[in-house]
């Protein structure tokens, strides 16, 4: 089998393949899968150019993401048989409850990833993946769709005819919109282009704010909310948009903070934080369990993935320069 290894840090032209002669065994409680598609996630280039806050194993077998075929199972193995169609949970120890030390451990980092043609993963790792969805779909699950829906479920209920707040038109976001449309809400959406703002709508945002048009956006939430406010936000810019949020959010509103992708790094004041009664949530992708409940959500309501472009396994070190380099509007994949 091959599979990619590289060392953090090591930069796109570490990633080196490796062909070994046998395809490896489970164990007593393990799942062979047979790779079928991953997805590209902005923390897989970190890990290889250095940047990542966490542990990464030297020569690991990059990426969280990906779906496959389940080719061979431990005598012990219960919850899968032969021919099931699987994603594996980004937490690969993390079943359910709160995270700690000893759950904490990413694919991809401080466990080798799905980059590979086959992975072994225990059994508690692995969930079915919707039905309705092809491989390249599927793939796109266990990271950005995950942390989008525990922004989405975290703490008081989403209710129908909530207001949500989405940033910009990456992944995050982008399975934000059909999850809060899932649960019957009024999606508002901030984003660069008018183009941009017409694919959004299109996947479902009722509301588009052109934040470059209309620099104080939050003052544009609070119209399009007759000064309410909305119920929920979802952060992916960190504190270069956090002040904003606060400033858009309603009282008793959710703030769910999921990522920093802006390049601002702004204080914020006393008077800002102190402005309105909310709750910030800092969100961490999610576990086995509420990746099963999402999946659920997601056959129940029929929701597809955007994706962008498909490469074949052995263009996966275009595929990584294609998601540094270029402008995309859903998941890059790599097809096997």
């Amino acid at each position: 089998m091959k599979s990619y290894h590289v060392n953090a840090g090591d930069g796109l032209s570490g990633l080196k393949i490796v062909e070994t002669k046998e395809i490896p065994l489970p164990g007593p409680d393990e799942v062979v899968v047979r790779m079928k598609a991953n997805s590209i996630n902005t923390r897989d280039l970190m890990i290889i150019n250095g940047d990542f806050h966490f542990p990464v194993k030297p020569e690991v077998i990059p990426l969280s993401d990906g779906s496959g075929l389940i080719t061979g199972i431990g005598t012990n193995v219960t919850r899968f048989q032969i021919g099931d169609k699987v994603v594996a949970s980004y937490f690969p120890h993390w079943t359910n409850g709160s995270i700690d030390g000893s759950t904490s451990a990413q694919l991809g980092s401080e466990v080798d990833g799905m980059l590979t043609e086959y992975a072994v993963l225990s059994e508690e790792a692995v969930v079915h993946a919707p039905d309705h969805l092809s491989f390249e779909e599927a793939a796109t699950l266990p990271c950005t769709a995950l942390a989008a829906w525990n922004a989405i479920t975290v703490g008081e209920p989403l209710l129908a005819g909530h207001s949500v707040l989405t940033q910009g038109s990456g992944s995050v976001s982008l399975f934000a919109i059909q999850f809060a449309k899932a649960f019957g809400a009024h999606v508002i959406s901030t984003t660069s282009s008018d183009q941009k703002a017409e694919r959004l709508k299109e996947l479902g945002a009722d509301e588009v704010v052109n934040y470059r048009k209309t620099p104080n956006w939050d003052i544009a939430i609070r119209d399009l909310t007759e000064g309410q406010g909305v119920n929920r936000i979802i952060e992916v810019g960190g504190t270069g948009t956090l002040q904003k949020s606060i400033q858009s959010i309603t009282l008793e509103g959710r703030i769910a903070l999921v990522g920093r992708v802006s390049e601002e790094d702004v204080a914020i004041g006393n008077n800002v934080l102190s402005s309105s009664i909310y709750t910030l949530h800092r969100v961490v992708v999610g576990n086995r369990a509420q990746l099963t409940a999402m999946n659920k959500a997601i056959a129940v309501n029929q929701i597809k993935p955007v994706i962008d472009r498909v490469f074949s396994f052995q263009e996966a070190h275009d595929a990584f320069r294609y998601f540094a380099e270029q402008p995309h509007f859903g998941k890059v994949i790599i097809k096997h």
